[in-house]
């Protein structure tokens, strides 16, 4: 699957940092819940990932809205 990275999937959402666009490369994966973090009073942060990064959840049907 030549297209299974992360920026074609509907489930990639761009990454904003302090109300501010992170790199162009990377985004959040919103498949899964946010991670959890060790303070409990922390909120759960979304998993950055690379737009070129892939995984195993990747199905045609998955591919983001043209």
């Amino acid at each position: 699957m030549a297209n299974a990275k992360c920026e074609s999937c509907r489930f990639f959402d761009e990454h904003k940092v302090n109300g501010a666009m992170a790199a162009a490369d990377e985004g959040l994966c919103r498949f899964n819940p946010p991670v959890s973090q060790p303070e409990p009073k922390s909120p759960g942060l979304w998993p950055v990932v690379g737009a070129a990064d892939w995984c195993g959840h990747y199905t045609p049907e998955m591919s983001a809205a043209e």
